[in-house]
């Protein structure tokens, strides 16, 4: 199926735009965040305009209207990664994500607010317990674990990297032990690609009674992800680097893990009734769901990106990175045929990648070891 890049530019507002020089607009930073389609942009402004409200708080039609959105939302976004409407948690983004799952371990530790298991809770953590996780970890699934590892005594520990960027297992046996409370890994790293063999990863804590926490803003908008064949207890990723608003992302967790931690934040929606002397709690996926999340867009997001422009991106990264391989003073690191699904596992070395951020209008991002972001 070949890509009509026409249609594809014509149907986000912001590439017509022109950049310095009066060059046309060339955006490969979707890694960070992608630019919205006009059918998001549609979608957003007509359920502002038509049925904005607070979902499930207002017996009025406007509140009918948006309760009604937000959960067809939740579901769509449920089945676009194999999961139960149920499971799916929004937050405001991954990192929040990653801070509420960590902080409501927390809360296990230290007596749990409304809604959740204090003493008995698995996710109870203490000196002597560890948390491990790997050296390709982006900074949201890093330093929440650090912090936590901090406040409960519990050490940190992580998976070293091979000099090709891929997770080395060799020392899996002695890592992951009796003493390993918590997993946390990325479904594909943000800086080289790599995919880490999650499933192998998740076998071996569930092994010991860990529970497996993926970071998945990189690898859900980029391959088909089916949550129950992940190997992940918990997972998160962000609406924003796959076409969605800002302000829209996911936590999905099967229904002992989130059943097992108490929440992070209370108050409003989360709570089904309150008196004075105590409140209970909605259901465990709504009772980490804080605030007013967006409702319409996220659907949208889905429908565009694997429907409109011509299904799994995965493919054409793959072929565009052969061809960048091909170019002289380009050094590809990892493989790129060999895993078809690893079709951003490519790395442009900076100093190899200036003449291609010479190119007008081009706006990237270059990641030197140890420096700041380049960006064109």
């Amino acid at each position: 199926m070949s890509l009509d890049v026409a249609a594809v530019r014509a149907a986000f507002p912001i590439l017509s735009r022109t950049v310095r020089g009066g060059n046309t607009l060339i955006y490969l930073d979707s890694g960070a965040t992608s630019h919205n389609p006009v059918q998001v942009l549609d979608a957003e402004r007509a359920y502002n305009v038509t049925s904005n409200a607070a979902a499930h708080r207002g017996a009025h039609l406007l509140g009918e209207e948006a309760t009604d959105a937000l959960e067809h939302a939740r579901a769509r976004v449920a089945a676009f990664i194999g999961a139960d409407p149920g499971e799916i948690v929004f937050t405001r983004n991954a990192t929040e994500a990653a801070n509420l799952i960590a902080y409501s371990i927390s809360n296990a530790a230290t007596g749990a607010p409304s809604g959740g298991p204090a003493t008995g809770s698995p996710l109870v953590l203490g000196p002597g317990d560890e948390v491990l996780i790997t050296e390709l970890e982006h900074h949201a699934n890093l330093v929440p674990w650090q912090q936590l590892c901090q406040r409960t005594g519990a050490t940190l520990r992580w998976f070293p990297v091979t000099g090709e960027g891929r997770v080395d297992l060799s020392d899996i046996g002695t890592l992951v032990s009796e003493r390993t409370k918590v997993v946390a890994v990325t479904g594909q790293s943000n800086v080289t690609g790599a995919m880490p063999p999650v499933e192998t990863i998740a076998a071996a804590a569930h092994a010991v009674g860990a529970i497996v926490v993926v970071d998945a803003a990189q690898s859900v908008p980029h391959h088909p992800v089916r949550v129950g064949d992940s190997g992940a207890d918990l997972l998160y990723f962000s609406g924003h680097k796959m076409l969605a608003p800002t302000g829209v992302r996911a936590l999905w967790g099967r229904r002992p893990a989130l059943a097992s931690i108490p929440p992070f934040i209370t108050g409003g929606s989360l709570l089904r009734a309150v008196r004075m002397q105590a409140s209970t709690s909605r259901p465990p996926a709504h009772r980490r769901q804080h605030g007013q999340p967006a409702a319409d867009p996220v659907e949208v997001a889905h429908d565009v990106r694997r429907e409109e422009h011509g299904g799994p991106p995965c493919d054409g990264a793959r072929h565009r990175a052969q061809e960048l391989a091909a170019r002289r003073g380009v050094q590809a690191r990892g493989r790129l045929v060999e895993e078809p699904r690893r079709g951003r596992d490519q790395l442009v070395r900076p100093r190899q990648g200036r003449r291609v951020r010479r190119r007008p209008g081009l706006l990237c991002r270059l990641k030197p070891a140890g420096g700041r972001d380049r960006r064109g």
